[in-house]
Parts: C-alpha cells; structure tokens; sequence
C-alpha cells in the first residue's frame, strides 16, 4: 500500500509517501513554519511526489492530519488532501494531531500512560492522555491548563506535544513527576503516513477536528452566505 501523507496542522509543512508493504519511507519532506502553509504545501507535495518516482495514480490512499491546530493550517493541508484524493479518485483518511503525536510512543510499548498537549493558547491547551497501548484514558478536549493535572491519577506520564514542556513545568512537585517531556513542534509525518495505512477509510474521514470555534469571528452583518455567527 502507497500512502501519501500530509500535516499542516501545526509550525510543520511536511508530506511523505510511505510503503507499507516494504516498510518502507520513500520520500519526505518537512519544513518548520508558523505562517506561509497555503504557499508552502503545494510545491512541497510536488517536491515529494518526484523524489519518490511515483504518479498520484499510483498512491493507494492519502492520510491528513484534521487537528487540533491552526485553522488556516488545518484547512490548507485538508483541501490539499482532498483534492488530491478527488483528482486521483484515491481515499482520503483524516486523523488527528493528537494522535499522531502519540503513536510513536505507543509502539515503544511501555506501560506509563501518554499525554498529548498542543498549545491552544490563553492559558489552555488541546489534551488527550491514552494509556501504554493507546487505549483512550481521557478523551481529546480543550481545557485550562491546571484542569490537565487531574491526569496525575494514572501515575507517572510521558508528555508530548508542542505544549508538553508548558505542562511540565506547571506540573505540580506533589504529583508523579513525568518520565518523558517530548516537545516537538509537530508530528512525526512518517507516523501519519502508518496511521494512514492502518486505518479504515470509512472510519477516519477527512474532516477539521477543531474542538473548539475560532478566535476570530466575521463582524455582525458582514458574514458568507450560508455561515453562522
């Protein structure tokens, strides 16, 4: 199976395209950014696809990351994937950041539970904690940052996420002290690309997982047809 994978959800451009039958990442690609991803991504994927030798005809499916995040980054790297997905008359998978976070230290098979923490600013963050075999403990939600500590309760963690360090250092020193703090700024894509592989089509749509409605809102009077304020 040829998966082409995608993320844009955060400070990450990034694509790939994996074989899973040989286990293998043909070709990748992924640039740090905060802002930039609608101009970045397209050229990216292209960049990707040539590296690997292959058509989009050749892709079996492509796999996206729907957020939590940025929501212009969510909304580029979505349409990027499903009009790809559409052109090559391919399946397009959606997953969330959250998870795509923790599904390389659920292959480490260790028994301490995972938080996932993605900075959702003014004081909150996106949060999921799933236990060592990535069985959901706590599900995805948005929440203040000491509301987070009542995962103490499955012992000693391991944090990750692009707020995984604002955690722990707000950790209380009474609680079980974290055994990893991993604050990469995104996703490992590669990882988004065997989730890709793995998942049912029918069960993993490509749509935003926001989790919550945009800061910024179109003034009273001024909204798109057909949008709600």
């Amino acid at each position: 199976m040829i998966v082409l994978a995608i993320d844009t959800a955060l400070d990450y451009c990034a694509a790939a395209v994996l074989d899973a039958a040989t286990k293998a990442v043909i070709a990748q690609e992924t640039l740090e950014m905060k802002r930039g991803h609608a101009e970045a991504l397209m050229p990216l994927i292209a960049r990707v696809m040539t590296a690997s030798g292959l058509s989009y005809l050749e892709l079996d499916r492509v796999a996206v990351t729907t957020g939590p995040g940025s929501f212009t980054g969510l909304r580029v790297g979505i349409s990027a994937a499903r009009g790809i997905g559409l052109a090559a008359d391919k399946p397009v998978i959606g997953l969330t950041t959250l998870a795509a976070y923790v599904a390389p230290l659920v292959a480490e098979k260790q028994e301490h539970p995972i938080i996932a923490a993605i900075d959702a600013r003014h004081d909150h963050v996106y949060f999921q904690v799933v236990a060592g075999n990535g069985s959901a403990l706590m599900r995805p939600a948005v929440m203040p940052i000491e509301d987070t500590f009542a995962a103490s309760r499955f012992g000693a963690l391991r944090m990750v996420g692009n707020a995984a360090q604002l955690l722990a250092d707000r950790w209380p020193r009474n609680f079980p002290a974290p055994v990893l703090v991993d604050p990469k700024p995104g996703p490992d894509i590669t990882w988004v690309a065997w989730i890709g592989a793995g998942t049912d089509p029918g069960a993993a749509p490509a749509k935003p997982f926001y989790l919550r409605a945009p800061d910024a809102k179109p003034k009273a009077g001024y909204a798109l047809p057909g949008t709600r304020t």
